[in-house]
């Protein structure tokens, strides 16, 4: 048996479908590899880089998902299992939307703290939580999760619709972090009642 060039490429054969599944693979990867690389070179010269950093996983992000379509487009067998599921996409969407409620809540949050930069990489910040209070270094803002890193040098992961609902203290970005959480402030007691004589 001879192997042709055309039957490399060839999406109906399983070796045609590798190759090609190697190679969407490989433009994907060069691709999220240039993309880092550009955002490292123009880090330097920005002194907030929260946006591009946040941007650049999201472009990786988009590549990754082309990549995906290009390959279900490109197999027969693949096309023809898309167009028998759907006919049942709109039930699986419901389900799919519930269950990935707080996910999609995450992301959005996290595209309305890049956009409207309540916070960046190195702020410092009292985030309530409901034993108290964090105070923690911005480490990073994802699509999904704000990393921060506290006086212990721990690093304390917030779903970005935490982040965006809760109220948040910015504090000077000098400000030294205290090793733990803190408890929350006593409440006062009430002024005891004069007794009339």
């Amino acid at each position: 048996m001879t192997l042709h060039i055309r039957d490399l490429l060839d999406p109906s054969t399983a070796i045609g479908a590798a190759v090609i599944a190697a190679i969407i693979v490989v433009v994907v990867l060069i691709a999220m590899f240039i993309v880092r690389r550009i955002a490292r070179r123009i880090e330097a010269h920005l002194s907030d880089v929260t946006g591009l950093q946040f941007a650049s996983r999201f472009t990786q992000g988009v590549f990754v998902v082309a990549g995906i379509v290009a390959y279900a487009h490109l197999i027969p067998e693949l096309r023809s299992i898309g167009t028998a599921l759907l006919a049942g996409v709109s039930l699986v969407s419901i389900v799919v939307g519930l269950a990935a409620q707080s996910t999609l809540g995450n992301l959005i949050s996290g595209i309305a703290l890049v956009l409207y930069r309540p916070l960046h990489v190195g702020s410092v910040l009292q985030v309530s939580i409901s034993s108290g209070f964090i105070v923690g270094k911005v480490q990073a803002i994802g699509l999904g999760y704000t990393s921060l890193r506290d006086g212990r040098g721990q690093e304390v992961i917030v779903p970005n619709s935490v982040m965006a609902t809760s109220v948040i203290i910015r504090l000077a970005d000098d400000t030294p972090l205290p090793p733990a959480i803190q408890p929350p402030p006593p409440i006062p007691p009430e002024p005891a009642a004069v007794a009339a004589d």
